[in-house]
């Protein structure tokens, strides 16, 4: 029998819509239709092959990549991650709104290295932390899975890129093997190129899809999978793997998939919102996300390493 991820979240209409039904901001009509543009978005998006069965991610919980598979793995996902900058700058920059720009510049300068900051707490206040604790849930001087970067601190070992060479050096690849173009195959650098002209596209209803699967992708479960097999590699064969870099991710991506529903409440009102161009934008990243996967699926599968 094939094992399938769990199902996505229904999306539902959220009590931010009903608190502006009833001040009159919005008619029963208005709500009714966005409450079925929801259900058409999560059967062309949430109910995606790739969210809901992902062949690779499946595989790799198990725990049983050898060295080999595992450093292709690391290598490839290391060129989608140090790429991804290049599409949320674009992102950013081709952002509509002030709103949007800064909701655009929380994730890259994250991404880049900005330290996550709640209000009133300054960073780096629970030194009591084991290593392993470090490890599993983050050193608390670098991670954090709430707040804003708005008034937080930059530090350069922060960077999602420095993280995942952590983990990569455990292995033993190094940082001139790791990130640049010329290491992806051409499945990874296919997805690359559509999350530029996508996720970062000038045509805001494009690019309000395609970041909105891509965050809803990401907080479907594949991050989990990679946990779980690289928590059993750690065990059993590798146990100088540091794993904040996927332990982190698996733990913030659910915030922000939260943020792209408040995003689209705000842009689905709007007289110049165009259905059509979201799904489209949504169902095209998807297939790229797929064609990502099913590469590094293909190359296990053929034994094929970089």
């Amino acid at each position: 029998m094939t094992q399938v991820l769990a199902t996505p979240k229904n999306l539902t209409i959220s009590s931010r819509i009903e608190e502006r039904l009833q001040r009159g901001e919005l008619t029963q009509a208005q709500v009714d239709d966005f409450r079925d543009f929801l259900t058409a978005v999560e059967r062309e998006f949430l109910q995606h092959r790739i969210i809901t069965n992902n062949t690779y991610t499946r595989w790799f919980s198990n725990g049983t990549a050898t060295d080999e598979e595992l450093r292709h793995f690391i290598k490839q996902f290391s060129v989608f991650s140090n790429q991804f900058l290049i599409a949320a700058l674009l992102k950013a920059i081709n952002s509509p709104t002030l709103q949007q720009s800064r909701a655009s510049r929380e994730i890259l300068l994250n991404e880049l290295g900005v330290i996550y900051r709640q209000s009133g707490q300054n960073i780096g206040t629970h030194l009591t932390q084991t290593e392993e604790d470090k490890d599993k849930e983050g050193d608390p001087e670098l991670v954090s899975t709430e707040g804003t970067v708005d008034g937080g601190i930059c530090r350069f070992r922060a960077a999602h890129f420095e993280w995942l060479l952590g983990v990569a050096e455990g292995l033993g690849l190094h940082y001139e093997e790791l990130g640049k173009r010329k290491h992806g195959r051409p499945s990874t650098l296919h997805f690359c190129d559509e999350l530029q002209r996508l996720y970062g596209s000038d045509d805001p209803q494009i690019a309000e899809g395609a970041s909105f699967a891509v965050e809803n992708w990401a907080a479907a479960g594949f991050w989990q999978e990679l946990e779980d097999g690289l928590t059993g590699i750690k065990k059993t064969r590798h146990p100088q793997l540091h794993l904040a870099f996927f332990t982190w991710h698996n733990r913030v991506e659910g915030q922000h998939a939260g943020h792209t529903l408040e995003e689209l409440e705000e842009v689905y009102f709007q007289p110049n919102f165009e259905r059509e161009k979201f799904i489209q934008g949504g169902r095209e990243i998807l297939d790229a996300i797929a064609v990502f996967w099913d590469g590094l699926n293909e190359d296990r599968v053929h034994g094929v390493s970089t």
